[in-house]
């Protein structure tokens, strides 16, 4: 079997956990026979090639030279999206936007046409941009391409998978990662929901990483429950080595690794910290990440009175996060709303005993991460003094998680997406 996969980054070069999904898993697909073609926006060279084939996006010359402009964009019915995010576009002015915009696409497509873009693979101001080019690619691929379905990661690649189905024919995987009401809550993107819910519609199967993620996908976007399908994420520790790190403070380390933004609760975290500390002076708080909420967070340790316990170490990426992991005796993943999280996952392959939200795909995975409601700041609070004070809880956490999070593995989660992949070609 062979799939033509699309995702948005791979390692080393990843800016969170959708990279580093889609790395496992396509060695996993690789143990269970499963031929993969990864293609993302921008390859570097350094990515590791043992079990997929990359392809680079920015190598593709759009279209094949066989096929006219008008017979290509006949078929695959393009889209344009606007060159920027618009946070507030009725569906109205969408469906209007996208109508008066569809003469100005063709002659742009005419001025590309057989043309390479290069793309950046980052989410800066042209990300809409590089998502329209690249379902461009996505439909020249698969002319240029022999293989048996299409799996696309994620939004960003929703519209490359639809302009590959609509050209092959070949029935379409979509991977939900992640939903507008995770990033967003209730505000959100009506430009991004929109292509979301297209991608769920063209989609033959959906793969859902958790039943929480799946909920949203039926209820929200109204998708047929019969073909969306929850396949947990694993996590690949075959490669990593133990890291032991030097200490520089005496008390104990509660780590939150994370993008500090809404959706992952850094400002629960902070308040939960401030109780912790009116309880034992033996701890500190360590911030790990960046994010639109980074600078509001600082101004509420600074308000609180608590900024010599409390530590802002930026974004860190590859071994500083394996030394954040060494150095911490507690994590917390205090989320609103989090499809999976792989992070609690390398927190316990580090045996750091776990703190995590109820409202998260992986609670549903994990017995010994100890859970609370992402609200719930008092509960938060009790449970980190806990850890942090008795010992003989945090060893116990410990050693039940590392056990248990050894054995989520890729090449059983890869097993189960085989067969959502012939499930979606007996579907033709």
């Amino acid at each position: 079997m062979r799939v033509l996969m699309f995702g948005w980054e791979f390692p080393p070069h990843i800016s969170g956990g959708l990279g580093t999904a889609c790395y496992g898993m396509t060695k996993g697909l690789a143990h269970n026979d499963v031929d993969v073609l990864f293609v993302m926006p921008s390859a570097s060279g350094d990515e590791d090639q043992s079990d997929v084939s990359i392809i680079n996006a920015s190598d593709v010359e759009t279209v094949d030279a066989s096929m006219s402009i008008d017979e290509f964009l006949g078929k695959v019915e393009f889209l344009r999206v606007g060159s920027n995010i618009m946070p507030y576009v009725d569906p109205e002015d969408y469906s209007a936007l996208t109508s008066e915009e569809r003469k100005i696409q063709t002659e742009e497509f005419k001025y590309h046409f057989h043309n390479k873009y290069k793309f950046s693979g980052k989410y800066g101001k042209n990300l809409m941009e590089e998502v329209v080019r690249y379902s461009m690619v996505g439909g020249t691929l698969a002319l240029q391409n022999d293989f048996d379905v299409i799996h696309a990661h994620d939004w960003l690649t929703y519209l490359a998978g639809i302009a590959a189905k609509r050209v092959s024919g070949k029935p379409l995987v979509i991977h939900v990662h992640a939903t507008e009401y995770d990033r967003t809550g209730e505000n959100v993107n009506t430009q991004v929901y929109a292509i979301e819910q297209m991608g769920m519609r063209e989609a033959d199967k959906v793969i859902t990483v958790s039943d929480w993620t799946r909920n949203i996908v039926i209820n929200k976007y109204g998708i047929d429950p019969a073909k969306v399908v929850t396949v947990h994420n694993a996590v690949d520790f075959s490669n990593r080595e133990t890291l032991v790190a030097k200490r520089g403070v005496p008390e104990k380390t509660v780590t939150f690794l994370g993008r500090i933004t809404f959706q992952k609760g850094p400002e629960y975290f902070i308040e939960a910290a401030y109780k912790v500390l009116q309880k034992t002076d033996n701890v500190r708080f360590v911030m790990a990440g960046s994010g639109d909420l980074l600078n509001r967070s600082i101004r509420r340790v600074a308000q609180l009175g608590m900024a010599d316990k409390f530590h802002f170490t930026g974004f860190l990426r590859g071994a500083d996060v394996q030394k954040m992991f060494a150095l911490s005796d507690v994590y917390v993943m205090p989320s609103v709303s989090e499809p999976f999280g792989i992070s609690p996952l390398e927190a316990m392959q580090s045996n750091v005993p776990t703190i995590i939200s109820k409202q998260s795909g992986v609670a549903e995975v994990l017995k010994y991460a100890i859970k609370v409601d992402f609200w719930d700041i008092d509960g938060l609070a009790d449970a980190i003094y806990g850890l942090v004070t008795y010992p003989a809880i945090a060893k116990m956490a410990g050693e039940k998680g590392y056990d248990e999070v050894n054995s989520l593995k890729w090449d059983h989660a890869a097993a189960k997406i085989k067969d959502v992949y012939q499930a979606a070609m007996n579907l033709k």
